[in-house]
């Protein structure tokens, strides 16, 4: 994604030899923290790449900070670009929930959580790409059996949340995830749907299946734990992707989370434009570059999930190409079921901290499911 955006800038640049575009990197974190902030003074940046959700880009488009685009989307095809699952988070109304209303941001890459899994590993212990939930279990056992632990997470951070929400829609269904997602129903987080799926996060616990000192992980050291073949296996974003070709070459491999028709995923984070932008008009020249086939046709051939390229775009990484495979059959299968932290603001450190609780056993699964529904329908409120 780092190469596509210096792509686009670079675009611009040569187009516009008169205006200077600066990028101003921050984590995740911190740009999801200081956002608010950032945005409520003078001196904000023309554009910004923001995390797409009801508690983040749509908490920014109800207060105001973020421009509307719907004009300028019709104006410039965004619209005939960014369809289907891909538009939902681009959407906001007035009470900032997506779906509906305005475009507020325009992603130009897609991205989805699956399994992914040290090929060197498996073949040593005999073991076989999973097809079924049972399946990857039993994998899971054998490892343990063999004194590794199987997969690599992150408690402190999103990932272990990526990986309790692909349990949850192991058992979930389309109305599930609208309701829980896009408020259509209320929902009741003491359902057999949340209680299986935590039950079963639960027992991977148990079971040794994630390491209980992970509790107090980051993302970044979760990543650098596969990446080194501590762990066989790491459930996370197709981000990682480009990565892990640079640093494991071809000892990675990739499979969808077995058994599951719904994955964690969306469209990708959003180009917004601020309200106090001083160069709203450069902001969407630019963003509009992000999407040119040659810019997603570049973004493709570095092994990014392009939503904009075209039939010349030579995409010759054998990992690449199955990762564009895989998102398409998510894509056919309306399979792309968002993420948990979404609905509301907080709702991630709710989560984390719950999955904490759970994981080092001080809540039990009744405890934290209680917990959740209480966060998350204050929130809602």
């Amino acid at each position: 994604m780092y190469e596509m955006y210096m792509k686009a800038i670079d675009v611009f640049e040569r187009e516009h030899p008169d205006v200077a575009v600066r990028m101003e990197q921050q984590t995740f974190e911190g740009i999801q923290r200081n956002a608010q902030i950032v945005l409520t003074g003078n001196d904000v940046p023309d554009v910004l790449l923001y995390n797409k959700g009801n508690a983040t880009a749509g908490q920014l488009a109800a207060q105001g900070l973020i421009r509307p685009l719907t004009d300028i989307a019709h104006e410039k095809g965004w619209d005939q670009i960014v369809t289907g699952n891909l538009l939902t988070t681009s959407l906001y109304d007035q009470n900032g929930e997506m779906g509906s209303g305005e475009w507020f941001g325009v992603p130009n890459n897609g991205e989805y959580v699956s399994v992914y899994y040290n090929v060197d590993m498996f073949n040593e212990h005999g073991i076989a790409v999973p097809t079924t939930l049972e399946e990857m279990e039993i994998a899971m056992q054998q490892f343990v059996d063999a004194g590794i632990i199987p997969i690599a997470t992150a408690g402190a951070e999103h990932p272990v949340t990526q990986v309790w929400y692909a349990l949850i829609l192991h058992y979930a269904n389309q109305q599930t995830i609208d309701d829980f997602q896009l408020f259509t129903n209320d929902v009741n987080f003491n359902d057999p749907v949340f209680t299986q799926g935590t039950e079963r996060f639960d027992q991977w616990v148990e079971r040794g299946f994630v390491d209980p000192a992970a509790v107090a992980v980051t993302a970044e050291d979760m990543g650098l734990g596969f990446i080194n073949g501590t762990f066989p296996m790491m459930v996370s974003g197709s981000w990682w992707i480009g990565r892990l070709n640079n640093e494991m070459a071809d000892d990675w491999g990739q499979f969808l989370f077995p058994g599951n028709q719904f994955h964690p995923g969306s469209a990708g984070n959003l180009w917004t434009i601020p309200t106090n932008a001083s160069n709203p008009g450069c902001a969407a020249e630019f963003i509009d570059i992000t999407l040119r086939p040659e810019v997603q046709n570049f973004f493709a051939e570095q092994g990014g999930l392009a939503i904009n390229a075209n039939d010349s775009a030579n995409i010759t990484d054998p990992r690449a190409q199955q990762a564009m495979e895989y998102f398409q059959k998510i894509l056919d299968d309306n399979g792309l079921a968002f993420y948990p932290d979404w609905p509301v603001p907080g709702f991630m450190n709710s989560l984390t901290s719950n999955l904490q609780a759970l994981w080092n056993r001080s809540r039990t699964v009744p405890e934290i499911l209680d917990a959740i529904s209480t966060d998350y329908f204050a929130g809602r409120n």
